[in-house]
């Protein structure tokens, strides 16, 4: 995962338009700059700031799996046999083409990354997880935990820690 120093300093307005984009990334300019107490030409260019300084990553729409039909979520804790550079590297690469991860981390403690797979039943996921995971050379362990429910699932960061 990249870190990303803030080119400049962030200001309350920086921070309105943030919170106001992470909730609703559908705002207009116009919503956006009114909500941030600015007019829409001012609010237009500290968006496009905060996009060239990479704080704001995308957009996209948050898609309800169950009403699509995607109702197993898998957590994946994969372990490597070799923690060298190249061999994390050649998993991460593979990662990206398997549709169904939708989430890859490189963690700590006892396994190396942590999948978070999306799969229209469990008989996808399983196979999934015989053909494509488990062949995976250097995987060394794989465990599981299927989601039950989702008690909290909130986008982006907790904007009311930041200190301007």
């Amino acid at each position: 995962m990249k870190v990303f120093k803030v080119i400049g300093k962030l200001d309350r307005i920086d921070l309105n338009i943030l919170n106001d984009l992470q909730n609703d990334g559908r705002l207009t300019n116009v919503e956006l700059a009114k909500r941030a107490g600015i007019s829409a030409p001012p609010c237009l260019r500290r968006v496009k700031n905060l996009e060239d300084q990479n704080i704001i990553q995308s957009y996209h729409a948050n898609l309800n799996a169950g009403a699509l039909g995607f109702g197993v979520i898998i957590f994946a804790e994969v372990a490597l046999s070799s923690q060298n550079d190249a061999d994390l590297r050649v998993f991460e690469e593979q990662v990206q083409k398997w549709p169904m991860v939708r989430e890859c981390y490189m963690v700590t403690g006892g396994s190396d990354f942590l999948l978070k797979i999306v799969a229209k039943d469990f008989d996808a996921y399983q196979s999934f997880l015989s053909a494509e995971l488990s062949t995976m050379v250097k995987v060394a362990q794989i465990k599981t935990r299927m989601v039950i429910r989702a008690a909290k699932k909130l986008p982006g960061v907790p904007l009311e820690q930041v200190q301007i």
